[in-house]
């Protein structure tokens, strides 16, 4: 542990100097790119710095003591060595935490995905309302949402909305919301007052770097439509939707927002290059049973993860039996509360995994 933190620790140096750089300085991609890596090691970094510091301190510590005899002296610094090893072994289980398999994607991008599923418009209204508790959520953040790809039906709802998050902690605190959501409420559609069940389905995607994914440009079928609706390829020169098609595994993504062409086959292959590395990561995750069964819940879209009761205004998240009863600021963007549960139910599993074996 100790060698891969002092590679992380020199990582982070490098990464101070190149931020300072005129080079890096003139190129914001660049330089947003490496301020993005230098934030997922700031947490590891100062722990390792903090360990390494009380390391010292208890050494120094122990040469004194070896040195003095006097019964006050010894017995504070005793005190105080107790204390500073209690420190230590505080310092060693939060560096272990930082270093999880999980943080493997730390501080990656991410684009998340909500279909309608089944309720009819009412579900479509109800991912519009996932949407903006999303939106929401990294607006109190301080995160960036730009929006991909979005299809509404009749009601004003989505039938599919693709947006990217970025910012810290956005992917470990968005992370656990993959699966199926489900609604029981009135709908404004209902004039008997009676209570539907609706569903939407989340799916939340790391941007892949470079080195991720590689996409053999001959694997895909690349369309272009009318963005008003569905017609004919190539009808127009100014034709502005596009559907790209990965033959191998049948992945479609289409964009149509922009009013370029070449904007919307941008976005659309940012969230196909997406799909196509979660398909990857489920496919290695798939082969480690025992890991998928250390995670909260097995990530599965059709996994029901969650319901909002609205006669009750309670949220209520089924795989790790939490529920809260604030409904509205829930929907409203405040999350965190429930994240924490999510992140902190995570952790307990892991380290009960490790224990097992």
């Amino acid at each position: 542990m100790l060698d891969q933190l002092q590679k992380l620790e020199a990582r982070y140096t490098e990464l101070e100097n190149l931020l300072a750089s005129p080079e890096v300085l003139s190129d914001r991609e660049k330089s947003n790119k490496l301020a993005r890596e230098l934030s997922s090691l700031r947490e590891p970094v100062f722990l390792f710095r903090d360990y390494k510091r009380v390391d010292k301190e208890i050494e120094e510590l122990e040469n004194v003591l070896k040195e003095k005899h006097e019964k006050d002296f010894v017995d504070l610094a005793k005190k105080e060595l107790e204390d500073l090893r209690l420190k230590k072994t505080g310092l060693e289980e939060k560096l272990k935490n930082a270093l999880t398999e999980e943080d493997e994607f730390a501080g990656r991008d991410i684009i998340v995905e909500i279909r309608q599923g089944t309720g009819g418009d009412e579900a479509g209204i109800f991912a519009a309302d996932l949407y903006r508790m999303y939106t929401h959520y990294a607006t109190n953040k301080g995160w960036t949402v730009e929006l991909m790809s979005a299809s509404e039906n009749e009601s004003g709802g989505f039938k599919e909305v693709s947006f990217s998050v970025k910012g810290r902690d956005a992917y470990k605190r968005l992370k656990y919301e993959s699966g199926v959501h489900r609604v029981q409420r009135v709908p404004t559609t209902e004039a008997q007052g009676r209570i539907h069940t609706s569903t939407a389905t989340v799916a939340v995607l790391i941007e892949p770097g470079e080195v991720d994914l590689e996409i053999n440009p001959g694997d895909l079928r690349i369309d272009t439509y009318r963005s008003s609706g569905p017609g004919g390829q190539h009808m127009q020169k100014t034709d502005s939707a596009v559907r790209i098609t990965h033959i191998p595994t049948g992945a479609v993504v289409a964009c149509q927002d922009e009013r370029s062409q070449l904007k919307n086959k941008t976005k659309a292959l940012r969230i196909l290059r997406a799909k196509l590395l979660d398909l990857k990561i489920e496919a290695e995750a798939k082969k480690i049973s025992a890991q998928r069964k250390g995670q909260v819940g097995t990530g599965d879209r059709s996994e029901k993860i969650r319901t909002y009761n609205f006669p009750d205004r309670r949220v209520t998240d089924h795989r790790i039996n939490f529920t809260s009863h604030q409904l509205e600021g829930i929907l409203e963007g405040e999350m965190d509360e429930l994240s924490d549960a999510l992140i902190k139910a995570a952790e307990e599993k892991k380290q009960e995994a490790k224990k097992n074996g």
